[in-house]
């Protein structure tokens, strides 16, 4: 399975958005995503697999917990997969930046013409 197909799923994705604030454990992971995406217990467990299979995410025990961890390896590579691109919207980005300055000069300059606050 490539990267993009382990991201492409939303809950997949959602989960590690979870794990990006730190280590959660099953429990925690599996209530949050049970509430969010209405999905089985066994569901969830089989997406942290398919984490844990790809290296994206890790788990260690703890006790009779399992605690989840991300994993920056594969999402490091998807980054480098995507400098390639970057170049499209930082361009835009660039431009919207300078439209937004442009902006804030023209209202000053309309609520202030003389430069006086």
């Amino acid at each position: 399975m490539h990267a993009f197909d382990v991201l492409g799923d939303p809950v997949r994705r959602r989960i590690l958005e979870l794990l990006a604030g730190g280590e959660q454990s099953s429990g925690e992971l599996t209530a949050t995503i049970r509430a969010e995406f209405g999905i089985s217990q066994p569901a969830v467990s089989q997406h942290l697999r398919v984490l844990r299979d790809h290296g994206f995410a890790s788990v260690r025990a703890d006790g009779a917990r399992r605690l989840y961890a991300v994993e920056p390896g594969p999402l490091q590579e998807v980054d480098l997969w995507l400098e390639r691109f970057r170049g499209f919207w930082s361009q835009r980005l660039d431009a919207l930046a300078t439209e937004l300055a442009r902006g804030r000069r023209e209202r000053r300059t309309t609520h202030d013409p003389e430069g006086e606050n």
